[in-house]
């Protein structure tokens, strides 16, 4: 049962379960970490400008990534910056979530082939929880992006995964 899964008894009492609870708060509070890394991160950044301002569904950007929940990797990523998205990636808090917003950071993009210094995706170095097809993905692909996170953030069980 989740927080959208309400039932009201007399008007003011609230039932739902504790994994309901917490699964709102956290969807609803998604504090990101923007590695920007090629042109996808100029549409990263139109996605917080105001025509699309991503902080309407929670999403807040912060500067360090023991505060972050969740992480977008955004255009090419090169063998040595693998190094460090890993590093970055080991650093975040659980539960932690990474969206690949891009065609480079899916597959290697147009490097894909003949790029000797591309990875072939971020995926051989982190998990990676949502994938934005596009080159570049539009600010729409990547609010729908978040917005299948938190349908994934909404099905999980804190509870039953510690126990």
């Amino acid at each position: 049962m989740g927080l959208l899964d309400q039932r009201f008894e007399n008007g003011n009492v609230f039932i739902t379960s504790l994994d309901g609870l917490l699964n709102w708060a956290r969807l609803s509070s998604l504090w990101q970490m923007q590695f920007g890394l090629a042109c996808c991160a100029i549409e990263m950044m139109a996605a917080s400008a105001s025509n699309f301002d991503i902080m309407r569904f929670g999403v807040i950007p912060r500067a360090t990534p023991r505060q972050v929940d969740v992480m977008f990797v955004a255009g090419t990523v090169t063998i040595k910056m693998a190094s460090r998205i890993k590093r970055l990636y080991d650093q975040m808090s659980e539960p932690r979530y990474v969206i690949s917003m891009g065609s480079c950071a899916n597959c290697g993009g147009p490097y894909w082939e003949h790029g000797y210094h591309v990875l072939k995706g971020v995926d051989r170095v982190i998990p990676v929880d949502v994938y934005i097809p596009g080159c570049p993905p539009r600010p729409e692909a990547l609010l729908e992006g978040i917005m299948k996170l938190q349908e994934k953030v909404r099905k999980e069980s804190m509870i039953r995964k510690r126990a």
